[in-house]
């Protein structure tokens, strides 16, 4: 049985690891990895057609807990308890949950001190308790209500025992109605380099490089927010080195043993013991391909880490804007004279929306992935779209699963 902190506000907490409000799905599922042993029965839920819309789920059913994260930014915005009996609760390092203490009202009362009166749903029969960022919920049947204007303590069943915790939810802010997902915490920045924005530079019909606004922190506290912002640009040819110095060291450095695509280029046929490389950057969504003759860069790739891809939970979600100049549609004109408009392309853009305004090269592309030991793909093939210098990889569900630009001699 898990024993754990509460801090409102902020986490759950073992004396090994914590799950904090604010931190990043793949930054949990890293914990749960670690805890293979203590921690088990673990899903991932997420709804295919409305990925945007439904929270992304874990649920450590062993435990009784669920950790609910923003379908958008992915990161954690409410911590619930909805089996008690299956954890070991402490506040202060005083346990108000555990085999021998029953979290009864009397006793939340006691180790959280006084709050404001109960707000009790008539519909749902559930009597609510928030603090700050902390929220208890009692099952208590609608004839019992009464009593609490006569304060929580008055509040008793007939055979004198008082209503139990059946819920606890750990959140930001004062509203448990209304959560929502803090910045990434300074302690989970872990002296890593993190993407708030990425802009696509663009230049007649040709993309140019990247402008990329990130954030890291100088790991000198944990708990005091140390953050600091600054801005880099890359560009196609930029060398290993530059890249390196402008983003730090890559989360990994990735060798292409392969590449099916070289029989169709007959200046690409001859053997040759140099491979093209990606430097991976797994926290900023991003990979970079270098040449292997030149060692320059030659592709950017832009990962959204949607759940259902086959690279969900490798990359954070890219967070780019990508402006595409493309044929103004009739409802568009204001004008006599046809012109071009802009539209921008997002992480969240649906291919539906995007589809109808460009139009691609050719047939799609179907892309089928394997694992190295040659184990089936559960979750199908993708499609890539080509238009002008970017390949767009499409799910079956209509998300944009990532974008490859490249470096062109002419805009197509």
């Amino acid at each position: 049985m898990l024993e754990l902190e509460v801090f409102p506000e902020q986490s759950l907490s073992s004396e090994k690891w914590e799950f904090v409000v604010g931190m990043h799905f793949s930054q949990a599922v890293a914990i749960i990895q670690h805890q293979v042993g203590t921690i088990r029965g673990v899903q991932v839920l997420y709804s295919d057609t409305t990925s945007l819309e439904t929270d992304l789920i874990l649920n450590l059913s062993n435990d009784g807990i669920q950790l609910y994260f923003d379908p958008v930014c992915q990161r954690l915005k409410v911590i619930e308890v909805y089996n008690l009996k299956a954890v070991k609760l402490k506040y202060c390092g005083n346990p108000f949950n555990s085999p021998e203490v029953i979290p009864s009202i009397e006793q939340i009362d006691h180790s959280f001190g006084a709050t404001h009166p109960g707000i009790y749903d008539w519909e749902r029969q559930i009597l609510a308790i928030n603090f700050p960022g902390l929220s208890f919920y009692f099952s208590v049947d609608q004839k019992y209500q009464p009593c609490l204007n006569r304060g929580l303590g008055s509040l008793q069943f007939p055979s004198g025992a008082s209503p139990v915790v059946s819920k606890m939810l750990i959140y930001s802010g004062n509203n448990p109605n209304d959560t929502r997902a803090p910045p990434l915490p300074s302690s989970c920045i872990h002296n890593l380099i993190h993407l708030d924005s990425l802009l696509v530079l663009r230049d007649m019909g040709r993309t140019k490089g990247l402008r990329l606004s990130l954030f890291t922190d100088d790991g000198r506290s944990r708990h005091h927010d140390s953050r600091q912002t600054f801005t880099r640009t890359l560009l196609f040819g930029a060398s290993c080195q530059e890249v390196a110095t402008a983003l730090g060291a890559p989360s990994r450095v990735f060798y292409k043993s392969e590449d099916k695509m070289k029989i169709h280029n007959a200046h690409a046929r001859k053997a040759t013991t140099r491979s093209d490389f990606f430097f991976n950057y797994f926290t900023l969504g991003l990979d970079i391909l270098f040449d292997a003759k030149t060692q320059r860069a030659k592709k950017f790739v832009l990962h959204t880490n949607f759940p259902g891809h086959y690279n969900f939970n490798m990359y954070h979600r890219c967070e780019f804007e990508l402006p595409l100049t493309v044929p103004r549609q009739p409802e568009d004109a204001t004008q006599l004279i046809d012109l071009p408009s802009t539209i921008t392309v997002q992480s969240v853009t649906l291919w539906d929306t995007l589809g109808s305004r460009i139009k691609p090269r050719g047939r799609p592309v179907v892309l089928h992935r394997s694992s190295s030991t040659n184990t089936s793909n559960p979750f199908g093939s993708t499609f890539c779209h080509a238009y002008q210098d970017i390949i767009f990889e499409v799910m079956a569900n209509g998300h944009i699963a990532s974008v490859t630009l490249y470096e062109s001699e002419e805009a197509a």
